[in-house]
């Protein structure tokens, strides 16, 4: 038998977990990260439309435009803008986790939906239904799994934003402090975590334009609106150099080029169970 695919190879993974489960038991949740524009929206629809699966992103579970604005001004001002860990709404997706998990054949479970061009929860009425008990849940978040740095690690900022709106180290405190604390008990309910592992941040900026571009139907993203991403991934950048450099608890990393070509997979324990620890041929089967 040739060596799978990571479709294939995630497939044989639910279907080992599932037949060791409990036949009326919940169903597995399976957690995929990344950066940034490395294609884990698209791996974690087609894992869910190929195996009956549902699909929730950490994406969808922001806090309100109006809770990060109190947010913002309780602990820190860049915590007005959506993405780093504690502009989540944790409790909701926990209670969407477990409708999920013990849904009913007839049973419907409402999932949200975030509006980035409004930069707000889209109202109940356009969210998506999902209609009786999936055979898996996917969740892809890009911070899913990351652990939280050493305090030593927090001193010195990383880049400009930090070294200018965060001075001080509260903005980046407050989310090593809310990751350890509520993003943990997250990744323990994750029967399995993919990471799609970066070549390094350097490429994190071009996978986001790249993302944006083709969402846009064009070739590139305008000049202004790359120098405005350049600024935006900053608050992301301290959380994806930490999980690049091992900073996140993975089941399964799959390596990337710059091309999101694989190069490699890692993770022993999820290797036996799918068939094996060949190396993944190298080709493009990572979408942005």
């Amino acid at each position: 038998m040739g060596e799978p695919g990571l479709i294939e190879r995630i497939g044989r993974w639910i279907d080992h977990w599932i037949g060791q489960a409990d036949p009326a038991g919940p169903p597995p949740i399976l957690g995929i990260a990344g950066s940034q524009g490395s294609g884990k929206s698209t791996l974690a629809h087609e894992v869910a439309e190929r195996f009956g699966g549902a699909t929730l992103s950490l994406d969808d579970v922001y806090l309100t435009k109006a809770e990060r604005a109190d947010l913002a001004g309780r602990v820190h001002p860049l915590f007005a803008t959506r993405g780093p860990p504690g502009t989540h709404d944790l409790d909701l997706l926990h209670r969407l986790l477990a409708r999920l998990s013990s849904a009913g054949p007839d049973d419907r479970t409402p999932l949200p939906r975030f509006d980035k061009l409004a930069d707000d929860r889209a109202p109940e009425a356009d969210w998506t239904v999902v209609k009786g008990r999936p055979r898996v849940i996917v969740l892809e978040g890009w911070c899913l799994g990351a652990t939280a740095q050493a305090a030593t690690a927090l001193v010195a900022p990383i880049n400009a934003l930090e070294a200018e709106q965060d001075a001080d180290g509260l903005w980046r405190g407050a989310i090593n402090d809310v990751l350890a604390r509520d993003y943990g008990p997250l990744r323990a309910r994750l029967d399995a975590l993919v990471f799609l592992k970066a070549p390094s941040f350097d490429v994190v900026l071009d996978w986001r334009c790249e993302q944006e571009a083709g969402l846009m139907k064009r070739d590139a993203v305008p000049p202004g609106r790359r120098a405005a991403l350049a600024v935006f991934v900053q608050h992301y950048e301290r959380l994806t150099r930490h999980m690049i450099d091992g900073g996140v608890a993975a089941d399964l990393i799959v390596d990337l080029d710059r091309d999101r070509r694989i190069l490699g997979l890692e993770g022993a324990d999820f290797l036996a169970a799918t068939g094996g620890v060949a190396p993944e041929p190298a080709s493009r089967v990572i979408a942005p």
